[in-house]
């Protein structure tokens, strides 16, 4: 593959995950609507400003914020939501967050700091940002009509 075919499947895989639904743990009138936009810095009179914009081009090393938003569409409180997003291949998790993280598939979650992954030797060792596989939220109650943002910032490797 060229490096130009490279971008192209990067850049068509991370579109694709901007118009999928994050996975749900469970049936609710809460909705969700997922977003991925690319994180760029501008630099206007002297001063550096980050500004977010359509991922109509991704390279590696940019910088990428992924968002669900949710809304409790429902005449009744939702209580102990969960909303888990599988990360796209071609992107790794760039920091931690108010979430918990997956490095294996989604099977365990935890802190990334309280977690193993298995090395290139294959012998365990402290699970870093770029073996994360999902990131998951635990929503304690949503109100009637309630709604917000949950984001995990990632980097197009």
């Amino acid at each position: 593959m060229t490096s130009h075919s490279n971008l192209a499947a990067v850049a068509a895989l991370v579109l694709g995950t901007s118009l999928a639904a994050p996975v749900l743990a469970q049936p609710t009138a809460v909705t969700l609507e997922g977003d991925v936009k690319v994180v760029h810095e501008v630099v206007e009179n002297g001063k550096t400003r980050e500004t977010l914009d359509e991922p109509n081009q991704v390279l590696p090393g940019d910088r990428l914020v992924f968002t669900t938003h949710y809304r409790n569409a429902g005449d009744k409180p939702v209580t102990d939501f969960v909303v888990t997003n599988p990360l796209p291949a071609p992107v790794k998790l760039s920091q931690t967050g108010a979430f918990e993280v997956s490095v294996d598939g989604g099977k365990s979650y935890g802190p990334l700091a309280a977690l193993k992954a298995t090395g290139a030797d294959g012998k365990p060792r402290a699970a870093e940002l770029g073996d994360v596989t999902h990131v998951r939220w635990r929503l304690a109650s949503i109100a009637p009509g309630a709604s917000g943002d949950i984001t995990y910032f990632a980097e197009v490797r």
